[in-house]
């Protein structure tokens, strides 16, 4: 476990970039969502007023194959990380490097914890996926975050966006280029990124989620991402044994 937790991947400095663009992004969010009204103005684009539905609701490329058989190839990449992370936990193998470890189990972790928490945070979520909205032909009234919902209204549970989530963790990807290849690893991270907000695209398509849910789900996965790179720096370096600092001060 030592060795895996030893060898920092990103440097101080980035650490404290990346950290400082996720406090700026997170306010920027939350006025989206709670001073505009473009979460409105893009399901409005996709919705069909005439007929009452959004079209891509049931769609096959968003229904079937982005929220069923995409979902099921990624979680099962997904157990295939934390499946291999655990056996390593169990049979640890010498062949393996401290870095190649950390990397495995920064992954693994991410697979597991961006899932896990959106998931958690959907619970506590007033807001309603668009299509449950009295605009969209659904029952309930349009909540922005952190607004009490009306009398007798009932929590959406739709914020963040849990879709999403099943793809976002691959921004941890990145770490396999650190430290060596940091523009690469950059790359990498945007790409992923960019698969995930597709992904959660889909269902904003559906009428699913509305943009703000699948940019809370980015942020919030960036934040554990970088949590997990970052935490390695924290542990303290074990003390030099005592006889090893008498035999120094000998010499």
């Amino acid at each position: 476990m030592g060795a895996a937790t030893s060898a920092a991947l990103l440097p101080a400095r980035a650490i404290r970039r990346m950290a400082a663009a996720l406090a700026a992004a997170a306010p920027v969010i939350f006025w989206i969502g709670r001073c505009t009204d473009l979460d409105l103005a893009l399901a409005d684009a996709v919705f069909d007023a005439a007929s009452g539905v959004f079209p891509w609701r049931h769609a096959w490329l968003a229904e079937t194959f982005g929220h069923v058989i995409l979902k099921w190839l990624l979680m099962l990449l997904a157990l295939g990380f934390i499946g291999r992370a655990l056996a390593d936990l169990a049979w640890p193998r010498a062949a393996m490097s401290g870095q190649a470890r950390l990397r495995l189990r920064i992954v693994a972790l991410s697979a597991l914890l961006v899932p896990l928490a959106i998931s958690v945070l959907k619970q506590f979520s007033t807001s309603h996926c668009p299509w449950d909205l009295l605009r969209y032909g659904g029952d309930q009234p349009y909540v922005r975050l952190f607004e009490a919902l009306p009398a007798g209204a009932v929590a959406g549970q739709c914020l963040p966006a849990g879709h999403a989530s099943s793809a976002l963790w691959l921004v941890s990807l990145a770490v396999y280029w650190l430290p060596a290849r940091p523009r690469m690893a950059g790359a990498v991270a945007v790409l992923a990124l960019a698969f995930g907000a597709a992904v959660g695209y889909l269902q904003q398509l559906r009428g699913a989620h509305f943009m703000t849910h699948t940019l809370w789900s980015i942020w919030i996965a960036c934040a554990i991402v970088l949590f997990l790179v970052a935490a390695p720096r924290a542990r303290p370096s074990n003390p030099l044994p005592e006889t090893v600092h008498v035999a120094t001060a000998d010499q």
